[in-house]
C-alpha cells in the first residue's frame, strides 16, 4: 500500500498531472467592429465615436482600440473593444452614458445609422498569441 500511496503522489506531482489538473486558459472575449461609411460622414462618425469613448473614461474604461483603413478590401474602420462591460463599472457606465445626452436604444440605432453605409459585428476571443491559444488546446 504504502508503494501504491508513494506512486499516487509523484504522479500527481509531475508536470504533466499539474497542466491537465489545471483549468483551461480563458481568453477575453472581443467584439471587433467593421465600418464602411456612408459618403461625406467620415469625420461624424469618428466624432461621434469619440463622444462614446469619452463616455468610457468617465466610467473607468478603456477606449475602443481604432483601426483606420490604408489599403486594400473596401472598409473605412475597425474598432475592437472588450465583448462585455465589467460587472462593477455598469453602474458607472450607465450614470455617465446618462450625464453625456449622448442617444440610448433606438435613437442610438437611429444616430449610429446615419454614419454607416455598412458593418459587420464579429465577436473574438482575444488579445492573445498563437503560443497562448495552442497551449490552451486540450491534450
Amino acid at each position: 500500500m504504502r508503494i501504491m500511496t508513494a506512486f499516487l503522489a509523484l504522479a500527481l506531482a509531475s508536470p504533466v498531472a499539474a497542466q491537465t489538473a489545471a483549468a483551461p486558459k480563458e481568453f477575453p472575449k472581443s467584439l471587433v467592429e467593421i465600418y464602411r461609411i456612408a459618403p461625406g460622414q467620415h469625420e461624424a462618425f469618428l466624432r461621434f465615436i469619440a463622444r462614446t469613448d469619452a463616455v468610457n473614461a468617465e466610467a473607468g474604461l478603456p477606449p475602443r482600440q481604432l483601426y483606420v483603413h490604408s489599403d486594400g478590401e473596401g472598409w473605412d474602420f475597425m474598432l475592437i473593444q472588450p465583448a462585455e462591460t465589467p460587472a462593477d463599472k455598469r453602474a458607472a457606465l450607465d450614470a455617465a452614458w446618462e450625464k453625456s445626452g449622448l442617444p440610448s436604444g433606438a435613437d442610438f440605432f437611429f444616430e449610429i445609422r446615419k454614419y454607416i453605409a455598412e458593418h459587420s459585428d464579429t465577436f473574438a476571443k482575444g488579445p492573445t498569441t498563437a503560443a497562448d491559444f495552442l497551449a490552451s488546446k486540450a491534450k
